[in-house]
This record gives C-alpha cells, structure tokens and sequence, in this order.
C-alpha cells in the first residue's frame, strides 16, 4: 500500500498443526528411490502460480538451516500445563537446556545431519547450542544436488516478492535420505520472499498544510466539506510523548519492571542505539538508562547489509517509556542472512533469546514488529512448523512471545496459537491526559475533490483476523464469537487474532527519538510521531514487565490467562465508534506523509465494505478482530497477571 511506508529487510494449537499446514504431496523422484523422504511443506506455495525467470546460477551460495525435530506433541502438553492457570504445574519453567534434554532432538540425530550434509560438499555445518538447527552453505548446483530440487528464478507477485532482490525458491519439495529425515523438521533458506517491519514510517520534512495536535483537537481544521454531520476536524497527530502514554495506560512509578528482561528482536542494529536511548530518556523526564541493564547481541554479519532503522529506536524507546528500569536486550538477526527474505535471520534472533547461555533464556518477553510481505499464511508449510516449534519452547521455558502483528488487514505470519499478537488502536487523548475514545485501529482515507469528499482507500490499518490453518485453541473457546471463528472449508472453529491490543494508529501516535550523525559534526538528536503495530507490541512488553516485577516466575505465554481475565476490569474493551460518537471523533485531517493525498479526512474505525483493502475485520463489544479481548487497564492489569492462578 502506498501509504504504509514499511521498510523491507536489508538483507533480504495443536497437535495436528503439522497435519494441517503440511500437505505439499510426494514428488515423483522419492517413488523411484525409496530411501529418499520428502519433507511436506518445503516449497514456497507461491511457486505454484508465479513465473519462472530460469536457475538460479550454480555458482551462487546460499545458507540453509535443516531444523531438527523435537518431541512437539509432549513439549505442547508441558507448556499448556505450565501455562494454565491454577493447574499444580503453573509457571513451573525448564531451562533451555533441560529442554533440549527432555524433549529437544537427540546429540545422534544432530550428529548425522551434520556429517551428511559435509558429505554432500556443504561447508560451515554447525549445529545451534540446543540442537534446534543445523546450519550449512553451499552453491547453489550442490544445492540442487542434495536436495533433488531446483533453486530458481521468480517474478514477483502481490502474494510474493524478494524486495529489492530478485525473487528465488526451490520448485519442488526438498527431499532428503530416509537416514535423516525423520530427525528433520523442515528446511529454511531456499526462498527470500521478503520479510518486513511493520514499522509506519516517521513523519519527515514534509510540510503539512495544517499544524499537527499535541493532544487530540488541540489545532482544528474549519470549512471543510461536511462529514459526519460536521465542517471541523482536529489535525492529525503530533505524536504523544512517554507521559502521556504511561498515564494513559496506567503505569505509575511503583510498576518501572525492575528486575525483568525484555528482549527487542531486530535485523541488524542501529547506530548508536544506547545514546539514542540517553537522549529519549532525558527528552521525556525519564530515568537515565544504564549500561548494566542494556546489552546488545549480534548475530553473524550484524548490520552489514541493513538494520531495521526506525523500527529498532520504536522498540527500545516505547518499552522504556512503560518500563523504564527494565533490562533490554537488542538481539539483531544477521542482515545478510537472505534466508526467506530475513526470516531465517530473525527466526535465529528468537532462538538466541530463548536458548541464552542454556541455563536462562536472555529475557523472559520478548517483543517482535515483523512479519511476512504481503504474502500473510501463504509461508511453506515446513516453516509454519518450525516457528510453532521454538514457540513451544518458548512457553515451556516461560518466555512471553509478543507479535505487533502486521500494519494491513487480515490474519497474517504468525497465528500460531502459541504467539501472543498484539494489534492497534485509535487512542484519542485530551488535553489533560484524558482517553477521549479508543476503538479499533481501520483507517480510511477520503480525498477533498473540489468540495466534496471523495472515497479513496484504505489507508492503513492493524493485522488481524482469522487463521486458515490453526485450529482455534482451548484459551479461546467461549469468549471468540462463532461468526470471528469461523472459516470456509474447515468444520470446527479457527484461531482469531490479535489477542490484545494497545495504540498503534500513527495519528494518534507517539514521538520516538533518532540520531543522525552529520560529518564532522555531533549527532543531532530528533523526535517524531511514529505509529503500527510495532508501536502496540513494545508497548504491551513494558506493562508486562511492569506486571511482573517483583514476581517470583516470570508469566511466560500469557494468552491463557489474558482470555482467562476476559470481561475482568483488567482490559478495557475497546468499542467501536457509531452514529451516537460525536462527530468530532470520527475523523482527521490528515497531511499527504500518512494519507493518500494533502487535506484527506483519515476517517478512525472505517468498517467499510466498499472500501479498497479491508478484509471484514470488525471492532464490536467484548472481543473482535481488531483489538482482541481489549486493551490493558493499568493496575488492574497488573494486579490480575499477578494473582491468576492463586
């Protein structure tokens, strides 16, 4: 969409899921050699309607990851249980190593994948601390070779692109001796359909026709066309700043999230993220931050080819204003790792925050703003079980796997029952720090056409909806409506998302601060109103960090308590805006930086059927598909995380 500014990477629940997901049939090659095994799922289902551009040249080296198996089905059991409130093993954690030793794959299993693929002329094969994946590269002919595939050429699609590359995957399933593959979860590496941050981009040099509101209505725009009964609307957003979204939401300066670690999972790293994080804190009267409880972990070629800038300043800055005595951990995916467009990258960067150095996971939340382009469920098979897989994990070692799921309507990577989703809102504040309205984040977009106001798009809006492949988890049963559950061509009920939410429109969002280093001369430190859902996602990591300060266990995979606190004071439903809202709530004016055109009218919670780009999701008392089960309520909140189970 024009309007969304992401940036595309630089570098490019049940036991049946498998069942689910997989299906990508037996190639004729493995019936005339009955010791070859096709991994189901290995091939990117974009293959199947997209043109082939030819081979992908023999020469070119790629590095793959055969991700080992691990005993799922069990690992489900145990993490449901430490997970379920008021059961006798709730928040009753492993450590990553005595995971890897009860349900991980065998030291044998990793062994002998290692040494068939050095067989098969791949070099730099090394297996991760806990056995999750072994790792190798080769040329693309060996590739090919070993894998009785063939690595070719794509156009790209609307369902698939390699962003700035040249779109590349196997055209067949990988297929893989009987020795190995029974050991072999799937295969990451062979596609780079491109991965993004779901980052709205800050407001730039641009001159708006209007001054923007430091808090909603504070600069109106009069003589107007008439919309919703009116000819005056506030200016579009400033940006709220640390404050006033910590009183918003309710965190007063008892709940900092002393003692607890959160982790901030990027692709590469930002310069200088540290000092950016000096002068936000001191911008906004926040505790000075320190260098004992900020670290930064780097993975392979770090930043080389690309951060997410932007996106990584919004991460760290918008968990510190809610938790601002927290430690965070930057964990940045190698940047050249062009494996699925980034993912590969950034599915390493969620392994090394939950297998840490083996006796503790690097933190015990963990906030991650991206997600696939354009392409939603559409992954291969064989990585939808991988990510369920090491989110598993994660919930049995009481890691807290939060996703600001993607900036455009509809249920998109991941929706794993597993992953905590968060999606937006619209979150209007008053002068005096007062929530004037919240509803579900679906902004429409009208153009001013000579005096009148014309339909144009949907101009950006939270993810959320529901899965076409994860049946719907126990934690949602009896609080998703039948209708938001429902999905053609499958007889029971689906996984919904998102299943919480918190402000993520960028006209009512929050000013995040950069450096820029100009030659010769010392950095010049800016603010700017920034928005998405990566926005909702760190937000949400700091008030659960807050929750858990001072807790003896950490809250792990929270949806089964979150849905268990449903209809509680503990969230604020977050309602849809109707005839009855003043009309002064029921649009913008909005620059040509975040709308289609100078002068639009960004009209908040457009539910519109007509409008281009909206896919049905619906904001309705109690839980929909924009905002979940609510947004959290402050105290509350807190004090309920920390009595479930008692």
């Amino acid at each position: 969409m024009p309007t969304l500014r992401t940036m595309v990477a630089a570098a490019g629940a049940a036991a049946a899921t498998a069942g689910v997901i997989a299906g990508a049939g037996t190639p004729a090659a493995a019936a005339a050699h009955p010791a070859a095994v096709p991994i189901a799922g290995s091939v990117a289902p974009f293959t199947g309607h997209a043109a082939t551009a030819g081979p992908v040249g023999g020469a070119r080296r790629l590095t793959l990851q055969l991700w080992l198996k691990p005993d799922v089905a069990a690992a489900q059991a145990y993490a449901n249980a430490a997970s379920t409130p008021r059961g006798p093993a709730f928040r009753h954690y492993l450590t990553p190593a005595e995971y890897t030793a009860r349900f991980g794959a065998s030291a044998a299993a990793a062994a002998a994948t290692e040494s068939w693929l050095r067989g098969q002329g791949f070099t730099a094969v090394a297996t991760d601390g806990q056995r999750n994946y072994v790792r190798a590269t080769a040329p693309a002919a060996t590739i090919d070779k070993a894998l009785r595939t063939t690595l070719r050429y794509y156009q790209p699609t609307a369902q698939a692109s390699g962003g700035e590359y040249r779109l590349y995957a196997n055209d067949k399933p990988v297929t893989l001796p009987a020795t190995i593959a029974a050991d072999v979860l799937g295969v990451t590496g062979l596609d780079n359909a491109a991965a993004t941050d779901s980052v709205i981009r800050p407001r730039g040099a641009d001159r708006p026709s209007a001054p923007c509101s430091r808090y909603f209505g504070q600069h109106t725009v009069s003589g107007l066309p008439k919309a919703f009964g009116t000819t005056t609307f506030a200016t579009f957003g400033c940006g709220y700043t640390a404050a006033r979204m910590r009183a918003a939401y309710g965190m007063n300066t008892a709940n900092s999230g002393r003692g607890q670690a959160v982790a901030l999972v990027e692709l590469g790293q930002v310069k200088d993220m540290f000092l950016t994080l000096q002068h936000y804190a001191g911008a906004n009267h926040l505790p000075a931050p320190s260098t004992s409880r900020y670290s930064e972990v780097t993975l392979g070629r770090g930043s080389q080819c690309g951060n997410f800038s932007g996106e990584e300043q919004l991460d760290v800055e918008a968990s510190y204003a809610m938790a601002p005595a927290i430690s965070q951990v930057v964990v940045g995916g190698d940047s050249c790792d062009n494996g699925d467009g980034g993912m590969q990258g950034l599915f390493d960067a969620d392994i090394a925050v939950i297998d840490g150095d083996g006796a503790r996971p690097l933190a015990t939340i963990a906030s991650n703003s991206w997600g696939s382009e354009n392409n939603k469920e559409a992954q291969p098979g064989d990585t939808l079980q991988v990510a369920h897989a090491y989110f598993v994990r994660a919930a049995a070692e009481g890691v807290g796997m939060y996703f600001g799921i993607d900036d455009v309507p509809g249920a998109g990577f991941p929706t794993d029952p597993y992953s905590i989703n968060v999606g937006g809102t619209s979150m209007a504040l008053g002068k005096n720090g007062q929530r004037l309205f919240e509803t579900g984040w679906s902004t429409g977009a009208e153009a001013l056409r000579g005096k009148h106001w014309g339909r144009d798009e949907n101009a950006y809006g939270t993810g959320g909806g529901t899965s076409d492949i994860f049946a719907q988890p126990a934690y949602q049963r009896g609080v998703v409506p039948p209708a938001l559950s429902a999905v053609t061509g499958h007889a029971g009920p689906m996984r919904a998302t998102p299943d919480l939410s918190a402000d993520a429109d960028p006209g009512t969002g929050m000013l995040i601060g950069a450096l820029s280093f100009p030659k010769h001369k010392p950095p010049v430190y800016t603010e700017a109103d920034t928005g998405g859902n990566s926005l909702a996602s760190p937000l949400v990591a700091g008030m659960v960090a807050d929750a858990q300060q001072g807790q003896p266990e950490p809250f792990g995979f929270t949806n089964p308590v979150f849905y268990s606190l449903y209809g509680t004071s503990a969230f604020r439903d977050v309602l849809p805006l109707t005839s009855a809202s003043p009309a002064m709530y029921r649009a913008e004016y909005c620059d040509n930086f975040f709308c289609p055109n100078e002068g639009s009218l960004a009209i908040f919670d457009d539910q519109s059927k007509h409008m281009r780009g909206y896919t049905g999701q619906v904001t309705l008392p109690g839980y929909d598909t924009m905002t979940g089960i609510g947004t959290p309520n402050g105290q509350v909140f807190i004090s309920a995380l920390r009595l479930a189970g008692t």
